[in-house]
């Protein structure tokens, strides 16, 4: 079908699309007239919500915690904030009320769940695009019972806001109560464990400069038993030559008393050598000689017998020495390793009780903060414009309606003549009969038809130029 054949079908039909559209807008007219007039009141609220975790107690704007805006239609939108408009008004008390829930319900359920859900289906909320406020919109047939509402619905919406908001709060000052007294446990007995170690280690506070003596003292000692050890050893080394050949060992041969022996005796052995060959053996001289230079021989022995002794003496004072260095050596190393590890215990000790004060002071800073956010009444919502009666009804819309019933009125009517158009194609053009035949048009005969019958039938039937049965 193109256009022309479209435009002969609208002039063939136009009594059944305008009386079509006639009728739709008649029956939308008398539809709008007879509805009852409802009035919108609307409200609007500022939202400046920070969010707080009750834990971390860090704060976040909450324009940037996502689902905010959608989060707050759903609380006022809830059945709890309805409850709480129908408690406010005293809805549910209305002896007019409780009979309509009567007749609506049979008595089944609550009054104050029916009300709520009745508000709930005339609430409308509307947030703004690029702002944070919110929109709330009641519709009702009294312009002053759905100002109320409105006003009921703001003020209910900051009252479960301070619930929403302090609920949390008091649980987690409850919790950080607890914490705080588990901590300030911990702490005491950091503190006790502190103060009987320090009690049987006989310290007070850690130390670096006592545990610096010990250590320069474990060196002196380390470094004097190295000198003693060495002075044993020579020391034992010329006890071995003394005790072996006290004439070949240094010490004996170098004492005073053994070198003037020695020369005494070499004098002694001249004399008693110069007498036996001038006097004889027998001679008294040669012998009282013989018994000097006998005499001198035990001196000597006598003296080389005291020395070597006096060498071994020396040596075993040395070794003394060095086994009572030894034994310092070993009670100072000792000590450093005991003052080490008990510093080491009062410094673990330390950090347990720094550990233990700052959780609790952590966890008392924020007991301190939750139970006060949890005692605070302040709503982060404001209501910007309450409601007010409006003067001028909402709806119906009779003009909105009128033009939407020619709409449909239009459409409907211009779809009608299609269907009967498909249910009975008339022949109107020479392109029909070559659509529907497929064969060309050789002429054409004009011809009047009949006056039209009366009635639907003849508001039905179109006027053709030539009918195909």
């Amino acid at each position: 079908m193109n256009l022309y054949q479209f435009l002969l079908l609208l002039r063939a039909r136009r009594r059944l699309i305008l009386s079509t559209l006639l009728v739709t807008v008649l029956l939308a007219l008398g539809w709008s007239l007879i509805q009852n007039k409802t009035y919108t009141a609307t409200a609007s609220v500022l939202l400046n919500y920070k969010g707080v975790d009750p834990l971390t107690g860090v704060t976040t704007p909450g324009q940037l915690l996502p689902g905010y805006m959608a989060t707050q239609i759903d609380i006022i939108t809830s059945k709890n904030v309805a409850l709480r408009v129908v408690d406010r008004l005293r809805l549910a008390t209305s002896p007019v009320v409780i009979a309509q829930f009567q007749d609506a319900t049979d008595g089944k359920g609550s009054v104050r769940d029916w009300l709520a859900d009745l508000l709930l289906r005339k609430l409308e909320i509307k947030p703004a695009r690029e702002s944070s406020v919110v929109e709330i919109s009641f519709k009702g047939a009294d312009p002053a019972f759905a100002a109320a509402v409105a006003n009921a619905f703001a003020e209910e919406y900051q009252n479960a806001s301070v619930q929403l908001k302090t609920e949390p709060m008091k649980k987690a000052a409850s919790y950080f109560n607890e914490q705080t007294k588990q901590l300030r446990d911990n702490v005491e007995t950091a503190q006790a464990r502190l103060s009987k170690y320090q009690q049987e280690k006989g310290i007070v506070s850690l130390d670096n400069n006592r545990v610096d003596i010990e250590l320069a003292r474990l060196n002196d000692l380390s470094s004097q038993l190295v000198a003693a050890q060495a002075a044993a050893l020579e020391a034992t080394s010329r006890e071995r030559m003394a005790g072996g050949n006290a004439v070949h060992s240094p010490d004996v041969a170098n004492n005073p008393l053994v070198q003037n022996l020695r020369v005494a005796l070499a004098s002694a052995e001249a004399k008693l050598a110069e007498g036996a060959a001038r006097y004889g053996s027998n001679h008294p001289q040669y012998r009282a000689a013989r018994a000097e230079v006998d005499k001198m021989r035990a001196d000597l022995n006598a003296a080389l017998g005291t020395v070597s002794k006096s060498v071994g003496g020396n040596a075993q004072v040395l070794r003394q020495r060095e086994e009572e260095l030894r034994a310092a050596l070993a009670a100072q190393k000792t000590r450093v390793l005991e003052l080490n590890r008990t510093r080491d215990e009062l410094g673990v000790l330390l950090k347990d009780l720094d550990s233990a004060q700052r959780a609790f002071d952590a966890a008392s800073g924020r007991f301190s903060q939750t139970r006060i956010e949890a005692q605070a009444e302040q709503s982060d919502i404001a209501v910007l414009n309450p409601a007010v009666a409006p003067a001028e009804p909402s709806g119906p819309r009779v003009l909105l309606n009128t033009l939407v019933a020619i709409l449909l009125g239009s459409i409907l009517g211009v779809g009608l003549a299609l269907l009967l158009e498909l249910l009975q194609r008339p022949v109107r053009s020479g392109a029909d009969v070559h659509d529907l035949l497929g064969i060309p048009v050789l002429g054409t005969i004009e011809w009047q038809a009949p006056r039209p019958r009366s009635g639907l039938r003849a508001l039905m039937a179109p006027r053709r130029l030539l009918r195909l049965n």
